[in-house]
């Protein structure tokens, strides 16, 4: 029996489902394989309609399947998981690369088959998949995220119009949809070519003098520059359009979300930029119970996309160390004979480990507690595994805070660096010890 546990925790083995069903999903069709002794037909193949998917429910509900278990093939999982959950089935996503190095499986029945007997053995662990509510918001996220680079896109090929024209505008300008950019290329379309009348739109704040940026503006005005010039913001500006109900119905979504009051101080004046941060941040805390971003680093966009990717309950991971491993933050654990043959972490896609990270390099000059902590990794070892080890430690803050509802607390650096100063002491008086040494301070004054 000890032999038997041993084996089930090598293998993260789950308790069995004696009636499950697998299913290989395909982009036409979808083989369904059912225990043996439910039916004659223990194998099927439904069609990828939503009518077939009714009756493919139907029927493993008449052969007294209650799990269900398929593969995360491309996004055509997605309305088969969605109409087997309406009919009150469980569904299990799997990670196909648990079953990826098994040989004589040729074919899709023979897959759906070997599929079905790992889950009803209890081989199998389900992806984590988040609530209904928290799909809608995601792949409005989502969305915006395509958008946004969608835009980028434009005014790049904005910024190569004028440069063909040599409208040096990126020499002058930090931003080329900034206020000042923006201003003087809807000029531009708008038909206004005189360099002097463009370089009025100069803000106060532009490092670039007024005859720099009049340099920067005379060029060749070629009219085929100019079209592509006009097609790119007129693109620029429909994108613009979409996005902003993005952010309509990603902000009406959020607000119904919130059951929770908490608070989050003195709110700035009205109408100012910084009042509708705090009412942003006001909803996401709502929701989440706490505030995020009181934790150093985690800005509102990196809040929101936590939030909108994984949601404020996070009871599915057992322990902190299964979320950090599902985010691909966790060390690796290759030991081969005793010896570590690699610690790196997996790759992985997963956007809230990106959002993690990118909060961790904005830390490098933060003069936080988390900051101190950044800069020491740093000097131990390279940047981007200090990087990494940051957003593990982000990532830990997170799931205490969403799973215990604690309040973040920086310390500081000064605190931060005291404490480190003091484990050092210990150390050395540790080791000196241990070489038949003792250490004695040396008094200040000397």
């Amino acid at each position: 029996m000890a032999v038997r546990k041993r084996e089930d925790e090598v293998f993260g083995k789950t308790p069995s489902q004696p009636n499950a069903a697998g299913i290989d999903v395909g982009g036409s069709s979808h083989w369904v394989a059912v225990p043996a002794r439910s039916c004659d037909e223990s194998v099927r193949e439904f069609g990828a309609m939503t009518e077939d998917l009714n009756a493919m429910a139907k029927w493993l509900l008449a052969c007294g399947v209650d799990t269900v278990a398929l593969e995360s093939t491309g996004v055509y999982w997605i309305p088969v998981f969605e109409v087997l959950e309406q009919h009150g089935l469980k569904v299990w996503l799997v990670d196909a690369r648990q079953m990826k190095y098994v040989p004589g499986r040729k074919s899709d029945v023979q897959d759906c088959q070997w599929l079905q007997k790992l889950m009803s053995q209890g081989f199998l662990r389900a992806a984590f998949r988040p609530d209904a509510e928290v799909c809608e918001l995601r792949a409005v996220s989502r969305q915006r995220d395509i958008l946004l680079k969608e835009q980028a896109s434009w005014v790049q090929r904005m910024q190569k119009s004028l440069v063909q024209m040599n409208i040096q505008l990126t020499e002058v300008l930090s931003d080329v949809m900034g206020l000042t950019g923006e201003l003087i290329i809807r000029d531009i379309v708008a038909g206004e070519r005189d360099p002097k009348a463009l370089a009025r739109h100069r803000h106060s704040r532009v490092k670039a003098s007024t005859e720099e940026i009049i340099k920067a503006l005379t060029g060749n005005w070629r009219p085929e520059h100019l079209f592509v010039l006009q097609q790119s913001l007129g693109m620029y500006d429909d994108i613009a359009r979409h996005l902003a109900e993005c952010d309509t119905k990603l902000n009406a979504g959020l607000t119904d979300l919130g059951q929770k009051s908490v608070d989050l101080g003195k709110a700035p004046r009205s109408g100012s930029k910084q009042r509708k941060e705090y009412d942003m941040r006001q909803v996401l805390a709502n929701w989440a119970g706490v505030d995020l971003t009181r934790i150093n680093g985690l800005g509102l966009a990196a809040v929101t996309k936590i939030l909108t990717e994984i949601g404020p309950d996070l009871s599915r991971f057992p322990t902190v160390k299964h979320f950090c491993s599902w985010l691909g933050l966790s060390p690796g654990t290759k030991i081969s004979g005793g010896k570590v043959l690699s610690a790196k972490t997996k790759r992985s896609v997963n956007r809230v480990r990106q959002a993690l990270k990118m909060a961790a390099m904005s830390l490098s000059h933060s003069d936080s507690a988390l900051g101190a902590f950044y800069r020491r990794l740093c000097a131990r070892m390279d940047k981007p595994s200090a990087n990494t080890a940051v957003a593990h430690k982000l990532a830990r803050m997170v799931y205490y805070m969403l799973t215990r509802g604690e309040e973040f607390v920086d310390q500081g650096q000064q605190r931060y660096e005291e404490q480190q100063l003091q484990r050092s002491i210990v150390a050395l008086k540790r080791r000196a010890a241990a070489l038949g040494f003792a250490i004695t301070p040396v008094a200040s004054g000397v």
